[in-house]
C-alpha cells in the first residue's frame, strides 16, 4: 500500500498548485489534473449508481471492479511515466460489454437518459467518462499518455451505456426511447 494520509490538509495547494504522484508540482488547472480529476469524478458517479438498491448483482460486481480500475487509471494519470492499465483491462471490459449486450433487444431507436434513478445515474456516469476521455486526449496533445488509458475510457463509456439499459429494464422494465413526434 502507498502512503496513508494522516493530515487531510497540507496547505501546500494554497498557491494554486497540487502535488503529482511523482512528487512534482503542477497547476491545479493543468491538463493532467483535469484528466485525473475527471476520472475521479466518474468514479464518484459510478458510486452513485452503486448506491441504488435496484442493481442486478452481476452489474454491481462489474461496476465495483470498474471503480478499482478507475482508481488505478487515475494513478497512472497522476504519476507521469507510471503504467497501470493494460490491454487485459480493456479486454475484460469488452467481454463484460458483450455479455450484458447479448441479453438486450437490438436498438431501433435512440435512448434518452432515464428508465429509473439508477439507470439515469448510470447515463450520467457515462457522460462523465466521455468527458474524462476528452480531457485525457487533451493531455495527450501536450504530454505522453499511453493509448491503453484512452481505449479503456472509450470502452467504459460503451459499457456504461449498455449497463444503463440493463439497469433500466431491472428498475422499470423499460428504457426511455427518443420520439420527437410522440402523440
Amino acid at each position: 500500500m502507498g502512503n496513508r494520509l494522516s493530515n487531510i490538509y497540507t496547505r501546500t495547494g494554497d498557491d494554486g498548485t497540487t502535488g503529482l504522484g511523482d512528487g512534482s508540482r503542477t497547476s491545479k488547472d493543468s491538463a493532467r489534473v483535469e484528466a485525473y480529476g475527471t476520472v475521479d469524478e466518474a468514479n464518484s458517479a459510478i458510486g452513485m449508481v452503486l448506491a441504488a438498491a435496484a442493481i442486478p448483482d452481476d452489474v454491481r460486481e462489474c461496476l465495483i471492479e470498474v471503480q478499482h480500475d478507475l482508481f488505478e487509471l487515475g494513478g497512472e494519470l497522476c504519476i507521469p511515466g507510471h503504467v497501470a492499465i493494460t490491454n487485459a483491462f480493456i479486454e475484460r471490459l469488452e467481454n463484460q460489454l458483450d455479455r450484458f449486450n447479448d441479453d438486450l433487444p437490438r436498438l431501433k431507436e435512440f435512448i434518452l437518459p432515464g428508465g429509473g434513478q439508477a439507470a439515469a445515474a448510470c447515463h450520467l456516469a457515462r457522460t462523465i467518462v466521455r468527458r474524462a476521455e476528452r480531457r485525457t486526449y487533451t493531455l495527450a496533445n501536450v504530454e505522453d499518455v499511453r493509448p491503453e488509458v484512452v481505449k479503456y475510457l472509450n470502452r467504459l463509456s460503451d459499457l456504461l451505456f449498455v449497463v444503463a439499459r440493463v439497469i433500466a429494464r431491472a428498475e422499470s422494465g423499460q428504457e426511455v426511447l427518443w420520439n420527437r413526434h410522440r402523440s
